[in-house]
């Protein structure tokens, strides 16, 4: 008997604390409006897409990693219309038409499944390119994301509950790439971050690793000395980081990953030329304050 109370005080004590982490925030401004088409057209198979969060989780997130991102995604496009039978079956009979368009994430709460395209639409986004990714390396890591789905991803450890809730302020910063994965021990439970990382080391791709040494002239073939600098093959020793180490931070920082930016204005080419400026003659000239205030003026707005 005491052990049943025991059971369902807890599990009441992680629905409520599920809740109000995912409780939204009142204060969320997304800064540049996203356009659907041209996040379509400009997304490849294998592309990390970075989320500026909009609940309380995320805003812990991203003081911990001390970025903007607090979630990613792998942008699979039509890969489950082209799997298994039963994925297949299951993406056309929830998504429909948007099974074109999906995402792969893990998801607090719900475990790692998929997400059309536009779930984020209402958020600040970023893509992220793997600069270099062969074809077949990017389908696979599509493919080891894809198998990963239906993984379970439950927020009903109170250890890892109580870490979201602790103050984030008191941390030390060597230990909060930590405070993020503290409990998670098991293969099949990730967190989004973890999840693409795993795929990508398995085609052997960088995020952030250690580099540990640059192969010297002397270990380089003696025809290949021969060339020029620019066409000889440098090589470095690098050592893994743990991919549950990895962040969202990671992949805007890594010098492998492209930053792909959106062009919103009509047609492929932009042209500042095109833009029309509704609030022309009405912009205010605000006067600069501190050092570089004008000589004479005391006042930040004085005519």
């Amino acid at each position: 008997m005491p052990g049943d109370i025991l059971t369902r005080a807890r599990k009441k004590f992680v629905s409520e604390a599920a809740k109000l982490l995912m409780k939204p925030l009142n204060n969320y401004v997304v800064r540049v409006p996203n356009d659907l088409q041209a996040l379509r057209g400009s997304l490849r198979k294998g592309d990390v897409l970075l989320v500026e969060g909009d609940q309380r989780i995320s805003q812990v997130i991203r003081y911990l990693t001390q970025s903007s991102w607090s979630h990613c995604a792998l942008y699979v496009g039509d890969a489950l219309l082209h799997g298994p039978p039963e994925l297949e079956d299951w993406a056309r009979d929830k998504f429909g038409a948007k099974a074109q368009h999906l995402l792969v994430e893990a998801v607090e709460g719900a475990g790692v499944t998929a997400s059309p395209l536009d779930k984020y639409i209402p958020y600040n986004v970023r893509i992220c390119r793997p600069e270099g990714l062969s074809k077949a390396d990017a389908e696979e890591v599509v493919r080891y994301a894809c198998s990963r789905i239906g993984d379970r991803y439950d927020l009903r450890h109170i250890v890892d509950l109580a870490r979201y809730f602790f103050p984030v302020s008191v941390v030390p910063r060597r230990w909060r790439r930590a405070a993020l994965t503290f409990g998670r021990d098991s293969e099949r439970a990730v967190i989004c971050s973890t999840m693409i990382a795993r795929g990508l080391a398995r085609v052997g791709y960088p995020i952030v690793p250690q580099q540990v040494a640059v192969e010297e002239n002397d270990n380089v073939a003696p025809l290949q000395r021969m060339l020029p600098k620019r066409w000889q093959r440098s090589r470095a020793r690098f050592r893994r980081r743990d991919p549950k180490l990895i962040t969202p931070r990671d992949f805007d920082l890594s010098p492998y990953f492209k930053i792909v930016k959106l062009n919103h204005l009509p047609g492929r080419r932009f042209d500042y030329h095109d833009i029309i400026w509704e609030d022309d003659g009405d912009a205010v000239a605000v006067q600069p304050t501190g050092p570089l205030a004008p000589r004479g003026s005391s006042e930040p707005n004085a005519a």
